[in-house]
């Protein structure tokens, strides 16, 4: 008996109740759909369908069955899938989904040199500040700055980032000295939107975690959006390293309380990659992570990719 044809022949009993819609469907007789059903029982030792003149309905082990087949036969058909991938050389759409910041101030020149090396391979890039469910959105790359929490996905850790407290100088000029967090309650704060209508950051001191409640001056659900609003010097924002280092280091903005690690979430942030957890990882994924963490991955590389081409020529 071919036991992968039975099974999808039983799967396609289940979804129409049709041993004559069955057997159309895989060009053979009724009765032989028949027959591979009834060896199917027989090495089961268990009842799968109770059939009549009118009418074919499964049995409760029948129903069973039928679902633990779409999940087999689901990735029977995914890894035959991958196998064709890496047997032809990688092409088609790479749907990759990212955070802001990161997927307008590091990926562009990413993806253009990328398509040099590999121009059958076109990227379609969607860019908001939530992840994104990569299964039922079939999105093949989740760009993250939290770790993924849910079941069927494995990351890949290309840095973890500190948030730093900038302004402007025209800012600070004649304001309050910051000496340590308290101080920031006699300050404008640009603070990041997130659910619920308090807003707290939190920062470590030796073995102790604290927080502080309070105002906003401006809040956004965008990262660039509180990046120029520190730059027009509207306050003191909180945001990634790696997105400001550029600004610190020409003098747009200035860090301020650098003793201490301040972040309006965790401590554990940074940027994952977030895949399906399948068996194989397609050729064109698996590529343009290796060449994104080539050039970001890793406590350096991660403030040269900023804002800049990170030293990659991506004219045609």
């Amino acid at each position: 008996m071919d036991k992968l044809r039975a099974m999808e022949l039983f799967q396609s009993i289940a979804q129409t109740r049709n041993f004559s819609e069955t057997a159309r469907r895989f060009g053979i007789s009724a009765t032989g759909v028949s027959r591979m059903i009834t060896e199917i029982e027989e090495e089961l030792k268990v009842k799968l369908l109770l059939r009549s003149t009118r009418q074919v309905a499964l049995t409760e082990s029948g129903q069973e069955y039928a679902r633990q087949l779409d999940d087999i036969l689901w990735r029977i058909n995914e890894l035959k899938d991958n196998i064709t991938a890496i047997s032809t050389a990688p092409q088609g759409a790479l749907r990759v989904h990212s955070r802001m910041m990161f997927g307008l101030g590091v990926l562009p020149p990413l993806i253009a040199a990328f398509r040099k090396l590999y121009p059958a391979i076109h990227i379609e890039l969607t860019l908001a500040e939530a992840p994104v469910d990569l299964r039922r959105s079939q999105v093949d790359i989740d760009f993250r700055i939290s770790p993924p929490v849910e079941a069927g996905v494995k990351r890949r850790m290309l840095f973890q980032s500190d948030r730093h407290l900038v302004a402007s100088p025209s800012y600070l000029a004649g304001k309050p000295a910051l000496r340590m967090p308290e101080d920031l309650l006699a300050h404008d704060l640009l603070a990041y939107q997130l659910p619920g209508d308090i807003y707290v950051w939190h920062y470590q001191q030796p073995a102790q975690l604290r927080e502080i409640a309070f105002k906003p001056r401006h809040a956004s659900n965008n990262g660039i959006a509180l990046l120029e609003l520190a730059r027009l010097g509207e306050g003191i924002a909180l945001l990634d390293d790696y997105t400001v280092h550029n600004d610190i280091r020409q003098g747009r903005l200035l860090r301020v309380l650098s003793d201490y690690r301040i972040s309006n979430k965790g401590f554990d942030e940074g940027m994952y990659a977030t895949i399906l957890d399948t068996p194989i990882i397609p050729a064109k994924i698996r590529l343009f992570l290796d060449f994104v963490a080539e050039h970001v991955a890793g406590p350096e590389l991660r403030f040269a990719a900023h804002g800049k081409a990170a030293g990659l020529d991506a004219t045609p």
